[in-house]
């Protein structure tokens, strides 16, 4: 019997690609997120708003009907949102933890029972090295992604007696329809932050477009699933891990001089 992947965020980008990969290779994908993507696509898909756990015990009521458990969750729905801290609203923060953050530990949650069940669960969270390496003027995307991190060790250490597996898959630019879809900032210039803002966005952008393709991380998440010991995290390309080498080698100060230049 195939083993049964559930991948949050299946409408585009990571989500989808892995989706439609795994499919392509037998596994048993259901996908999931608010809306259906626009491409076509071959797994079966579950409409659901994981920012909601009313719509989540829907989808695992449905799940109980039809398997028996759940080998690998995927945690791949995410967003973002731009612009500096000082023109920033709550209401944007709260936001993108909702999803980022709430909406992973509600789905996570409330899918444990179904993972228990299996004799080789799995469970991969996409953070992001910007998680490691806090982006200016990206700065909620760059704390849900650390918070996700944390999340992903410790339910790490709480799972391990129940054979479940936890790690954080970290990438670096992807090129997806993410870049398009983030968004924006109300300012992007003023005396202040004179074209900064702008500047920043406009070079994280340029990094998405040139930057890894969709199924790259596919075929890590891939990996993972087989592997028999899942590592704490693992990045995704050479130059990321060796961002990440960097920063846990040299002073935090000198790193962060470096970001700043990059993006501040």
């Amino acid at each position: 019997m195939s083993k049964t992947v559930v991948i949050s965020g299946a409408s585009s980008g990571i989500g989808f690609a892995t989706a439609e990969y795994l499919d392509s290779l037998g596994y048993n994908v259901i996908g999931l997120s608010r809306k259906y993507p626009r491409n076509e696509y071959s797994f079966k898909y579950f409409l659901c708003d994981i920012t909601k756990e009313t719509q989540i015990e829907k989808f695992v009521d449905f799940l109980n009907k039809e398997i028996e458990s759940v080998d690998v969750l995927v945690n791949c729905a995410g967003m973002g949102v731009s612009g500096a801290i000082e023109y920033s609203t709550e209401e944007e923060l709260r936001k993108i933890f909702d999803v980022n953050v709430f909406g992973q530990f509600l789905l996570t949650k409330n899918l444990i029972p179904l993972l228990r069940k299996s004799s080789d669960a799995k469970i991969i969270n996409i953070g992001s090295v910007a998680g490691e390496l806090i982006i200016p003027f990206q700065t909620f995307y760059s704390m849900t992604k650390a918070a996700m991190h944390a999340f992903s060790e410790g339910l790490r250490n709480e799972l391990k007696p129940f054979n479940i597996q936890v790690t954080s898959v970290l990438p670096g630019d992807i090129k997806t329809d993410f870049t398009k879809n983030r968004e924006m900032p109300k300012v992007l210039e003023d005396d202040l932050y004179k074209d900064r803002i702008k500047k920043s966005l406009a070079r994280m952008a340029k990094d998405e477009e040139t930057g890894m393709p969709a199924l790259s991380v596919s075929k890590v998440i891939l990996k993972l699933i087989r592997k028999k010991r899942l590592p704490v995290a693992k990045t995704v390309g050479f130059q990321y891990k060796l961002f990440i080498f960097l920063q846990k080698t040299f002073p935090k100060s000198f790193v962060n001089w470096i970001i700043k230049k990059m993006y501040g």
